[in-house]
């Protein structure tokens, strides 16, 4: 039996209006091109990452500290992929915080 990977980072969410329902169905889109399952933390709520209402319930504003954690065996690939979407600011303009 294959070992599983686990990555985990910490992001900020940068973008102008944070992580409100197009952003959200972009991350659910990327994350489930994935088999590895996705968790994300915010403070003591941790959601699905493959669940466009887990990421809702959030709330995540501009600023927002997060972890994601991935487990599976293309969680690297995952990570790689989901970081980048962050980064770009889900194709949004950045805030100003």
């Amino acid at each position: 039996m294959e070992s599983e990977k686990v990555v985990e980072k910490r992001v900020v969410i940068q973008n102008k209006l944070g992580l409100h329902a197009r952003p959200a169905a972009l991350f659910v889109r990327t994350a489930n091109r994935f088999k590895s399952e996705i968790t994300i933390l915010k403070g003591k709520h941790k959601v699905n990452g493959k669940s466009i209402m887990g990421l809702m319930m959030l709330a995540a504003a501009p600023g927002s500290h997060l972890i994601i954690r991935i487990v599976g065996p293309d969680a690297e690939r995952a990570m790689e992929e989901i970081e980048k979407l962050i980064d770009q600011n889900f194709g949004e303009e950045a805030s100003e915080t």
